[in-house]
């Protein structure tokens, strides 16, 4: 039976849903990092990976075509915080097989696996995005168009560095 890779640098989180899925019937290991994922792939039976967009100090969207590469056919759900626009278009662009938002619960996560991949089914807002939301969505973009380089972002987006960064540190609300 193939199972789940759950790569997350939050162990108490990686390890609480790895023994939903365990309970459940499914195979699961975990992993903190892109190079722990690597190893955990290549040890295992591994058909269905879920992906932490961000991973310490590392990017998990530049794991997925490595992971894509090494296993073809897997099916990858990133899994964030942080969700945005721009990282849901690139992570579905660079391979994954759906995106989700953390907080979520197990059986949407395991429907998401389900869905076709590179499709992101939609529904309508209840209401427009709030300013706040527009503008982290904006700064996601920038982000993704500066390669992740904080001051090319913020001189796209004619903010000071620092400005920038205070901005980071702070998500709209229904995004934590």
């Amino acid at each position: 039976m193939s199972g789940f890779l759950l790569v997350d640098d939050d162990p108490v989180f990686a390890e609480v849903l790895a023994g939903a899925l365990k309970r459940r019937g499914y195979q699961a290991t975990t992993a903190d990092s892109s190079q722990g994922a690597l190893e955990r792939l290549r040890e295992g039976d591994i058909s269905r990976i879920v992906l932490d967009l961000r991973l310490a100090t590392e990017n998990g969207l530049e794991l997925i075509p490595t992971l894509c590469a090494l296993a073809p056919g897997v099916r990858i759900v990133v899994l964030t915080g942080y969700a945005s626009i721009a990282t849901a278009v690139e992570a579905i662009k660079l391979g994954a097989h759906h995106y989700l938002t953390k907080p979520t619960d197990l059986p949407a996560l395991l429907a998401a696996f389900e869905h076709e991949p590179g499709v992101i089914p939609l529904e309508p807002a209840p209401q427009p995005a709030s300013l706040e939301r527009i503008e982290w969505e904006t700064i996601q973009q920038a982000l993704l168009e500066a390669e992740g380089n904080v001051s090319a972002a913020a001189a796209r987006l004619g903010l000071h560095r620092r400005t920038l960064q205070r901005k980071l540190k702070k998500r709209p609300a229904g995004l934590s």
